[in-house]
């Protein structure tokens, strides 16, 4: 396990985006993962609100969703996303950390599958909701 958590950091530090964002993967492993952001003023999209740009948002989902499937055990030597649709809930709330968790939940020759749920601390309310499909390349 301790060397998929490796590969992934990597995997996620490799992106700048990502980077920028300070995303930080705290779980992974058997085709899930977990990424957490914690709040940041530079991410603002609302001035008057403080809330959470979604781009950020969207970065994470995405992230996230690979993540899961780099970690799948039958895991591809490399992925893309081929597809991702995003469902905004509600923004999310100023001061907190967000964290998005992705599940691949199933994988065949040429693509992965994938649903991921972003939430701030209230986490029966999510900010926001990604399915999508990543290419799956062999070892």
């Amino acid at each position: 396990m301790a060397g998929i958590l490796k590969i992934a950091r990597q995997f996620i530090e490799a992106i700048p985006h990502a980077n920028a964002l300070g995303l930080e993967l705290t779980k992974i492993g058997n085709g899930e993962a977990e990424i957490t952001m914690s709040y940041n003023e530079a991410l603002i999209g609302d001035p008057r609100t403080g809330v959470i740009h979604g781009g950020a948002i969207s970065t994470m989902l995405d992230t996230c969703c690979g993540a899961a499937v780099m970690s799948h055990p039958f895991a591809p030597s490399s992925t893309a996303t081929i597809d991702l649709r995003i469902d905004y809930m509600r923004a999310a709330t100023p001061g907190q950390t967000i964290t998005t968790r992705a599940t691949c939940y199933h994988i065949t020759r040429n693509v992965a599958f994938v649903r991921a749920t972003a939430s701030d601390e209230d986490q029966e309310n999510p900010v926001a909701t990604a399915s999508g499909a990543f290419t799956v390349e062999g070892k």
